[in-house]
């Protein structure tokens, strides 16, 4: 394990993280560099986002320390938590935190400078997440009462205390921890997640916690096993259904649903690209493609079948994501790969026209995403390996008539028919519909060619100005 210098964080934050560590000490305060910042700096990455802790020095002292080198806001002033303004770096005394209720945001938090940091460490999540380091320190001095480091070394998620039952969202960190650095979690850690309930968690939080194993995890399937280990699949009966549903060998030599389900999404961590919001699409388009097959799947003539269950798993998919968030467009952009995932070995099998194509862009918005998520299909299914040649000439075909990346922009709008000499009415609606579907059958592909058919068609419907 790397020992730990100034070098170890980030270069833009070193300057102000060394200045804000000499304003510490020179109010006698003692600052150290508390969690994920560690972990991410003892596996050798750079700590990018700054926690700093602040023992011995009151709520005052530390804004007066902090006001000297940077602007701030205190977003917890009555406990002592500081955000410095447009750098991902937060201060904040030891806590006290204790349970007042049900949910997740019925604690007490109380700021104490004289805590212990056994104490202060207690009421970490895990471990790994549970070690101070003081960068100023000759050497990298690092406080670590829980053995953080050695569960490091083993590759072990392990919660701290008792206190990791107070929060309910811990559960889902641990499924997105294990899936992003592929750690075991400890049977003690699992056993006691299967106690803790979700207590009403706000759907914003837990949407932060799948988003991360979508967007971060190495291995998602390791996190979405704890879940099942754990018993919180519950939660999920839309993932819960999958878990022995049944798929035909010839195609699915892997196992069920639930098993095809991990090695896909696995598969889709291996490749994804350097946008956030398209990986996040895709991801929970390849988690819930196969959403609607317990609903579908029968033993017809000898072997398995799921008959129509692309479309059957787009209410079920919109049910778990109902879960989660209420953003329109993750139901927009998702919902529609879901439907639509069995298209590129279709169209490749009939050889789809233009038109058909056109539509299906129009459908999904984006055909590169739908080529991703039948490549992670035809991927987890181990030890077969299925390549995809439907992918790559859906894509080849989407590239020619530029719907690669973005839907058929209609070519009329309303100021071409105001422009005509009609007055705007609920008509255009329904004219400048039928203009669209008449370009996305290619009968014509530019301005003057749907001028041309515009007028044609105004003349055949007799509609007045």
């Amino acid at each position: 394990m790397p020992a730990l210098t100034i070098n170890s964080i980030d270069p833009s934050l070193r300057p102000i993280a060394q200045k804000l560590l000499r304003a510490f000490a020179a109010a006698r305060g003692r600052a150290y560099v508390v969690g994920g910042a560690v972990r991410d700096a003892l596996m050798g990455n750079l700590a990018k986002d700054l926690d700093i802790e602040v023992y011995g020095l009151a709520a005052e002292g530390i804004e007066k320390a902090i006001a000297s080198v940077a602007p701030f806001d205190a977003v917890g002033k009555s406990f002592g938590v500081y955000k410095l303004k447009s750098l991902p770096i937060d201060i904040a005394l030891p806590r006290r935190e204790s349970k007042t209720g049900d949910g997740h945001k019925a604690f007490e938090v109380i700021g104490d400078p004289g805590m212990s940091f056994e104490e202060a460490c207690a009421r970490r999540d895990f471990t790994i997440n549970a070690i101070l380091w003081d960068p100023s320190a000759e050497g990298g001095k690092l406080i670590d009462p829980f053995n953080g480091q050695g569960d490091l070394q083993k590759k072990i998620l392990r919660h701290t205390s008792g206190h990791f039952a107070e929060d309910p969202l811990r559960v889902l960190r641990a499924m997105q921890f294990a899936a992003r650095f592929e750690f075991s979690v400890d049977p003690a850690t699992v056993a006691l997640c299967a106690k803790i309930q979700p207590e009403g968690l706000p759907s914003e939080r837990l949407f932060e916690e799948w988003k991360k194993l979508i967007l971060k995890g190495k291995k998602p399937s390791i996190g979405l096993n704890f879940l099942r280990g754990c018993g919180w699949i519950k939660y999920y009966p839309e993932l819960e259904a999958m878990i022995g549903c049944k798929q035909e060998p010839e195609w699915h030599p892997e196992g069920d649903v639930w098993v095809h389900t991990l090695h896909c999404l696995d598969a889709f961590a291996e490749e994804r690209i350097g946008d956030d919001w398209e990986n996040l699409i895709v991801g929970l388009a390849v988690l819930l493609h196969d959403a609607g097959k317990p609903a579908t799947t029968q033993f017809i003539d000898g072997r398995w079948r799921s008959r129509g269950h692309d479309t059957a798993g787009v209410p079920v998919a919109r049910s778990f994501l109902r879960r989660l968030t209420s953003e329109a467009a993750i139901f927009d952009e998702v919902l529609p790969l879901v439907e639509t995932h069995m298209r590129p070995l279709e169209f490749y099998s009939t050889k789809a026209g233009d038109a058909a194509i056109r539509r299906l862009a129009g459908k999904v918005k984006r055909i590169d995403r739908l080529v991703r998520l039948d490549k992670a299909d035809m991927h987890g299914r181990p030890p077969m390996s299925f390549d995809s040649p439907q992918g790559e000439w859906l894509l080849e075909q989407a590239r020619r008539l530029e719907v690669e990346a973005q839907a058929p922009k209609p070519i009329l709008q309303g100021r071409n028919l105001i422009e005509l000499g009609y007055a705007p009415s609920p008509e255009f609606k329904k004219i400048l519909n039928a203009c669209y579907e008449a370009q996305l059958d290619g009968k014509f592909k530019d301005l003057p060619g749907g001028l041309e058919f515009l007028k044609n068609y105004l003349k055949e419907t007799q509609i007045k100005k």
